[in-house]
Formats: C-alpha cells, sequence, structure tokens
C-alpha cells in the first residue's frame, strides 16, 4: 500500500512512502513502476545505533557522533527493493519511522518541517477520544444564566434535530406536498366519533391511523386538536390494556371536545409500506432517512392534518404520547412551534435517552440530552409524566427542576408541572387522567377539573379500527427499498448536503481558545509557525501557519492538511504572493498520530454513536471554527470574503 501520499512532480518535495513503527508488522508495497533502487531513512535517536530490516536485509546504522538531541531523519541507504510486492518490515523498538523515496534529492526533514507541528515523535494532547457518550450516559443539564443563552443553543439544537432528519429547517415557511388525505369508515357512539384515515406525508409516504371526534361537534366554536404518538407497546395505537390504552386516551380527550389523530410509527399496524419498525438504511447518516426522520416529519405532517380540518382551532394543537410516543412528543415540540401544550410521559431522563432506533439520530444529542430538548417546550405548558419503576423515577429531583429552570428564565414556572406515578413503565389510568388534568386546563380552558377521572370506554373491535384491514395499500403505493430509493431521489436528494452543514461547528470565541506556538522558522520569504490550539479539557488543534516576512497584514485561507489542493507546493506558493495559509491537520491523522502506538481509537463504533458523538468530519469542522478564532485573534491575519488566483474556493472551508 501507498504509506504516505506523493505530493503532485511540480511541488517542492519529490514522491515519498512512510511507514510508522506502528505499521511495520502490516509491511508495505512499492509501486509497480519507479526507480531501481530507492532510498531509505529511518526517523531515530540521532546518539544511538540502530538498524532496520527490510524482507530480511538488515541495514544498520552507527550512532551518530556526539549528537544526543532527540530524533532525526537518518540515511540509511539506496536499496534494491521488489516492486508491487509486499514487502517485510521489522526495526529497532526506537525507530519511530521510516520514509522511502525514488529520488536521492528527497529530503524527510524538510518534508516534516512543511508538514507536521510536532518535530519529535508523539502526538497532540488532544482527548476527544477519551469522550463517550450513549444513550445510558448519565447526563446533567448545564445552567443557562440568561434567555438569550438558551434561546442560541435551543436554536442549534432545533436545527441539528432537523439537519440529522434531513429536512430543511426553513420547512415551515415553505410549501408542502398535498396531504391527499382520505378520511372514511365514521362510527357514531356517545360522545364522540371514530374513523380510520391516513395521508401522504411525502408524495407516496403515508401515515395511517384513527381519527376521534367530539359528537356532536360544536356549531359555534372550532374545538382544540391532539396528536397521540403510541409508543413501544406491542399493538401500537391499538394497545389497549392496564399499562397503556390508546383507544382509551383518544375516546377519553374526545370527549373533552378535542379532536384526536392517533397514528402509526414505521412499521406498526397499517403502517405496511416499511414493515420493519427497526429498518437499518447505510445512508442514514447522510440522507435523513431513519425511522426518527420519517416519524418526525409524519407527526409534523400530522400538524399540517389536524390543522387542515373544518371544526379545528389552528392554535390551540397539544400532543402526548408515552415511552418512544414520549420522544416523539418532545422531538416534536422541540422543532414545530405549532405545539401549544405538550405531555410527554415517561421518557424525559437524564439517564436514558432512548434504546430503539427510531429514538436516535445524528446530531441531536451531541451536546445535550433530552432534558434541553424537554425544556424547548418553555414557555409554553409541560406536564411531565414520570414513574417510579423505570428511568423516569428521579424525575421529580433531577429532570423537573433542570427543566423548570428554563421555565424560570421567562418566568413561567407555573407553566411546567409533573406527577410521578407509582408504577413500571406506562401510560396507564393514572398517568391519563394527570394529562386529563392538565390539559383541561391549559388546552381546553376549562375549570373544575382538578379531580378529573377517566369514563368508562369501549374500544372498537380492531378489524374496524384498522386502516388497511385485509393488509393490501391502495394501488401505486411502493413498499421497503422501492420506497426508500424513490424517497432519496425525489424528496431527501439535497439532504447530504444539508448534513454536511451540520451546525457542529458552532462559531467559536476567540476567548474560549488557548493557542501555543510550539516552534517557528523564518525563511528567505516566508515564515513557518508550528501552532497547537487547545479549546477547553479535551481540544488540542495542529495547525501551521506558512506567511510572509514583514509586519503587513495578510489574506489567510485555511486549508486540510489532506487536501490534494493545499499541497506543499501550494503551501509556498501563497506567502510568496503576499497570502498566508493555515495548514489545518485532518482531525485524527497526521499529529493525532503516535508513530508507536499507533492513532487512538476514537468511540463511534458504539450503539447510535452518530446521535451523541460528532462524526470525523464533523470533529474537523469544529476544528475550523477553532482555528477561525485563531486567525481573530492574530491582527496581521484576516480571511478572505472571496476566493483569489491564490486561494481556490474549493480549498475555503
Amino acid at each position: 500500500m501507498v504509506l504516505f501520499s506523493g505530493w503532485a512532480q511540480a511541488d517542492a518535495i519529490p514522491p515519498s512512502w512512510r511507514l510508522d513503527h506502528y505499521q511495520f508488522g502490516e509491511g508495505f508495497s512499492l509501486p509497480a513502476d519507479g526507480a531501481a533502487e530507492v532510498q531509505v531513512w529511518a526517523w531515530a535517536p540521532a546518539g544511538k545505533a540502530t538498524w532496520i530490516s527490510l524482507n530480511g536485509d538488515r541495514i544498520n546504522l552507527d550512532r551518530e557522533g556526539n549528537r544526543t538531541d532527540g530524533y532525526t531523519w537518518r540515511h540509511l541507504s539506496a536499496k534494491a527493493l521488489p516492486r508491487g510486492e509486499k514487502i517485510a518490515v521489522d526495526g529497532h523498538d526506537e525507530i519511530a519511522a521510516i520514509t522511502l523515496s525514488d529520488s536521492p534529492a528527497y529530503d524527510p526533514e524538510e518534508e516534516m518541517k512543511l508538514t507536521r507541528v510536532l518535530q519529535q515523535p508523539g502526538r497532540v494532547d488532544d482527548r476527544r477520544h477519551l469522550i463517550e457518550r450513549g444513550t445510558n450516559t448519565v447526563f446533567t443539564m448545564p445552567i443557562y444564566k440568561t434567555r438569550e443563552d438558551w434561546e442560541a443553543k435551543a436554536a442549534i439544537i432545533r436545527q441539528r434535530i432537523l439537519l440529522g432528519c434531513g429536512l430543511d429547517p426553513n420547512y415551515l415557511n415553505q410549501n408542502r406536498p398535498a396531504l391527499n388525505a382520505k378520511v372514511f369508515g365514521r362510527i357514531e357512539r356517545d360522545g364522540y366519533t371514530v374513523e380510520k384515515a391516513y395521508f401522504e406525508a411525502w408524495p407516496g409516504f403515508l401515515v395511517t391511523g384513527n381519527l376521534y371526534r367530539p359528537f356532536p361537534l360544536p356549531e359555534d366554536t372550532k374545538v382544540p386538536a391532539i396528536l397521540c404518538p403510541h409508543g413501544h407497546w406491542e399493538h401500537g395505537r391499538l394497545e389497549d390494556t392496564d399499562k397503556c390504552s390508546v383507544p382509551g386516551r383518544s375516546i377519553t380527550l374526545a370527549r373533552m371536545g378535542a379532536t384526536v389523530f392517533t397514528y402509526d410509527m414505521v412499521g406498526y399496524n397499517d403502517s405496511l409500506q416499511i414493515t420493519d419498525h427497526h429498518f437499518l438504511n447505510p445512508e442514514a447518516d447522510e440522507t435523513g432517512i431513519h425511522p426518527f426522520g420519517l416519524q418526525l416529519w409524519s407527526s409534523i405532517r400530522g400538524i399540517d392534518f389536524l390543522q387542515s380540518l373544518p371544526e379545528v382551532d389552528p392554535e390551540r394543537i397539544g400532543c402526548t404520547g408515552a415511552s418512544g410516543g414520549g420522544t416523539q412528543t418532545f422531538a416534536l415540540y422541540a422543532v414545530d412551534p405549532r405545539i401549544k401544550v405538550a405531555a410527554p410521559v415517561n421518557m424525559i431522563s437524564c439517564s436514558m435517552q432512548g434504546g430503539c432506533v427510531c429514538e436516535n439520530a445524528p446530531l441531536i444529542r451531541l451536546d445535550n440530552s433530552n432534558m434541553e430538548i424537554g425544556a424547548m417546550m418553555a414557555p409554553k405548558p409541560l406536564l411531565m409524566v414520570s414513574a417510579t419503576g423505570d428511568w423516569t423515577r428521579e424525575t421529580p429531583r433531577i429532570e423537573y427542576p433542570s427543566v423548570r429552570s428554563i421555565y424560570a428564565l421567562y418566568d413561567a414556572e407555573d407553566n411546567v408541572e409533573t406527577v410521578q406515578i407509582d408504577s413500571g413503565h406506562n401510560y396507564n389510568k393514572a398517568s391519563r387522567e394527570a394529562v386529563y388534568r392538565f390539559f383541561a386546563k391549559h388546552l381546553f380552558g376549562y375549570e373544575g377539573y382538578e379531580n378529573f377521572t377517566e369514563p368508562p370506554y369501549q374500544m372498537e373491535p380492531v378489524e374496524d379500527l384498522r386502516v388497511f384491514p385485509d393488509g393490501v395499500l391502495p394501488e401505486g403505493f411502493l413498499k421497503g427499498d422501492a420506497l426508500l430509493a424513490e424517497l432519496k431521489a425525489t424528496v431527501y436528494a439535497d439532504a447530504a448536503v444539508r448534513t454536511r452543514m451540520s451546525v457542529t461547528a458552532i462559531p467559536v470565541s476567540p476567548d474560549e481558545i488557548t493557542p501555543e506556538r510550539l516552534s517557528m522558522e523564518e525563511r528567505d520569504n516566508y515564515v513557518i509557525e508550528r501552532w497547537v490550539v487547545r479549546r477547553g479539557p479535551y481540544e488540542a488543534v495542529p495547525m501551521i501557519l506558512f506567511r510572509p516576512r514583514g509586519s503587513e497584514s495578510s489574506q489567510v485561507c485555511i486549508g486540510r492538511g489532506s487536501n490534494e489542493n493545499a499541497s506543499i507546493g501550494q503551501r509556498i506558493m501563497w506567502p510568496l504572493n503576499r497570502y498566508a495559509i493555515i495548514d489545518l491537520v485532518p482531525f485524527g491523522g497526521g499529529d493525532f498520530i503516535d508513530p508507536f502506538e499507533g492513532p487512538v481509537h476514537y468511540p463511534m463504533e458504539s450503539g447510535f454513536a452518530s446521535t451523541f458523538m460528532p462524526s470525523i468530519e464533523q470533529q474537523q469542522n469544529r476544528d475550523i471554527e477553532t482555528v477561525r478564532a485563531f486567525v481573530e485573534l492574530r491582527r496581521d491575519l484576516f480571511e478572505p470574503r472571496h476566493s483569489s488566483p491564490y486561494c481556490p474556493a474549493d480549498v475555503l472551508l
């Protein structure tokens, strides 16, 4: 394999191939075409005898005079080696690396000066690999001192949730596709009606459920409406047990005077287009086509559906669900301000963030937990229902005061309440009655419901509630991979671009960073400065600044060292033309790798890693913002507002 990408022939350094000590056991292969002999160099202690073995042929190197000053590149020999074949490598324990080149003019010392911040073996003291966060991490709620601080963070979380789902953050201001809703199969009961309903969230993608309405409907006033996502109960929206009854909740809320829509999560009941609720899409992180994203969009369009009904007051929309339905509830109100009253049940927790693929998506908990997402209802009315027998057991002591601290920023503490039920994980009668009383006060505007209890109800036979009881979709609707491919090609076509723009690159203030210059080298026409810029206790960003000599201010370009457009020749060319370039070492490469120990393990393999941890690309975006803060501190540097002949647009970051 090629060990170190060769630079273009026109550049200052000839092509070379490098193997670090930790890679010796792997061996390497030289390209099939090249010189009969290659120059072999070792990065070794200056004052020690050492050796290297290539294909069993040992090359000895005596100590270098009286030098004892650390590591230096030492020329071993010119060596004839087979081309295109695996070459075995062994070496002294203290050899940090070897480099081979076809060119006798190659100078590894010069290449290191132009490409590495650290001039001795080691790695920068970046500690991001020590941070491992996941759904069972125990989180604490940060302290937000002002409303402005909180709203800035809430805006970031909101945007991340939408981008992580492949959605345009401006969707509320755009025309959305027609719902093409169908409502049919009306059944009249005492105080309510129930109907079957479906609509197209995206063209060709159906949301299915039941519509409960007050009966008779009032003639002189509009009614509130409530979305009821169901959660991970065995029978989904048709669950009717002591632990949870979705029909019981819907019937009671309709009898109280609300129009209620309870709808299937992906893969439940009549959601027949994707039959596996836990489906994994290998392109999910880029496209946003995953259960969480599809269900969030279904909920957003559920609001559209309710607001389209003639009896509904569009300014009085509520939402409540338990377990995974609780996650859907707070995810929805976090991104959609049309939810005016909410009651997520058994889900806002400091210690469990959601264990299903449908509760996780890229970006959504990078530096926050469900407590922050739950608090995004502020200052509107929010009821936090918890249970003594699940992960919300600490809500009265931990999560509720944390969320209430955000309401305090709005002087709206009276709008958030908590109720804990002595039970396991549930949306049982006691939990439902707490929600009825809260909604009566805040959504219906009723008085005297403080002691309201749920009246008896009778769920309809399942076949009368199923939208497609024969299991057959309407003609023309795709299923499975064909549906996902159609969604990717149409509505999610630009999602990858939006996701890559992902706001992991939060602007960094100069007062957040601590730059340290490790070395500086003045040459005839330009200067090389090698820096490590630290941000907080974990982040250390290595970078090399190439700038012109003199005191004049320079326009600076920020490039990645691995970007072929930011080659060594360009690094030198720009300062010669009175420009500066900052060569940002890509996260996880270069100076992040110890030549003896190899790269550190970055914990992206754990479950739902992209939900909680920035990807390598997102860490690089974060580092770019750190470097921009460094530029602000340097009064002799400024970023361009447009590209130039010496700063190509594709290098600007």
